[in-house]
């Protein structure tokens, strides 16, 4: 067994909740959406680990993000009417500012003397980055550092998202972002991988800020999808906690990055985006074909990890062995590290080397 990623337990090993482990990290940006599909004065209803939020754009197409619940009966306010400055609940018309403040109670008469001004749904932090919202639902004490949002390197002249649910939690759909093995498998379409063969594969991963990369490489060309590119891409490959996977494929001054994204909606349902950003005018033309692969590439890991979650209902645990399964360990151990520094109130130490790994795909 290599000796290599170096995890020093805690001073005070009781001091972390093991349950916490078990939850997708609470403190942490979570993609909700694409950016374009939320016009102005529009509301948008999401589930993000088991909490109800609005989300819209005001007039002037700020972002805002809101516990999609009315104080008053616990309505759903995405299901009222918004008009770029205010939400109004549809059972008894209660209004709300952007900001969660209560701004009007209709229903009261002169003899009320209540301060309705006090009352405030609860508003979370949103952003917009690489063309997805973003919202960060953590609402206990702060601490910690935060996993920076994923970001595009150069202006894309083209993209396509493919978004699925998937019916298993959110680590076990969040380690098939980090695992090699099952791509010769799940994955084993002419367009992708045209070669059957299994092949020894040699490379070396290196600890980032909340994650870790295999280095920037030559690639084979043999791939249909490679070959668009010309000449020999260099690919790198970053993981990120809490969930994002981030593949940059670069060509001279082609580029082409293949962002993918898990986002928890509940204990067992977790949200895929898969996200293609080019700046090749070209690969244009071949976006109404793309597509569809991409739905394909997806689904094939939607279906395994669904029936791999229903493995894992009846006997939850797992053997990690090999090489090939290292890269799940660190996900792990990038979770505890996160979690344990916001328990200490201490900045992020990654607790991961660098590496050189062997596996066959």
């Amino acid at each position: 067994m290599l000796d290599t990623l170096r995890d020093p337990a805690p001073a005070d090993e009781n001091a972390l909740d093991p349950e916490a482990m078990r939850q997708p990290l609470g403190n942490a940006w979570y993609c909700v959406g694409q950016a374009a599909s939320l016009k102005r004065d529009a509301l948008r209803a999401v589930e993000l680990n088991g909490e109800q939020i609005v989300v819209g754009r005001d007039a002037s197409g700020a972002l805002f993000a809101l516990r999609d619940r009315c104080p008053h009966r616990g309505m759903a306010l995405s299901k009222g009417r918004f008009d770029g400055a205010e939400l109004m609940c549809p059972f008894h018309g209660w209004r709300f500012g952007t900001d969660g403040r209560c701004r009007d109670v209709p229903t009261l008469s002169s003899a009320d003397g209540s301060d309705f001004s006090r009352i405030q749904v609860q508003r979370f932090p949103v952003c917009e980055s690489a063309g997805f919202v973003w919202v960060n639902s953590h609402v206990g004490p702060a601490g910690g550092e935060v996993p920076d949002v994923p970001a595009l390197d150069f202006e894309p002249l083209g993209a396509l998202v493919v978004e699925l649910e998937v019916e298993a939690s959110y680590d076990l759909t969040t380690l098939s972002l980090v695992d090699p093995g099952h791509v010769a498998f799940v994955h084993d379409t002419w367009w992708f991988r045209p070669s059957k063969e299994l092949r020894e594969k040699v490379k070396t991963f290196a600890p980032v800020p909340h994650g870790f990369t295999m280095a920037s490489h030559s690639t084979t060309t043999s791939s249909p999808v490679y070959r668009l590119l010309g000449g020999v891409p260099e690919v790198e490959i970053e993981f990120r906690l809490p969930g994002v996977r981030l593949e940059r494929i670069v060509a001279g001054a082609k580029r082409v990055a293949n962002y993918t994204f898990a986002t928890p909606m509940t204990g067992n349902r977790t949200l895929l985006t898969n996200a293609l950003y080019w700046n090749i005018p070209g690969l244009n033309l071949l976006k109404p074909v793309a597509k569809p692969l991409m739905r394909q590439f997806l689904t094939q890991d939607q279906q395994v990890l669904q029936h791999a979650q229903a493995g894992l209902d009846r006997k939850p645990t797992m053997v990690l062995f090999g090489q090939s399964d290292l890269p799940s360990q660190w996900y792990f151990r990038l979770k505890r590290e996160a979690l344990q520094a916001a328990l200490d109130g201490r900045p992020f130490r990654n607790p991961l080397q660098r590496q050189e790994l062997r596996w066959r795909s």
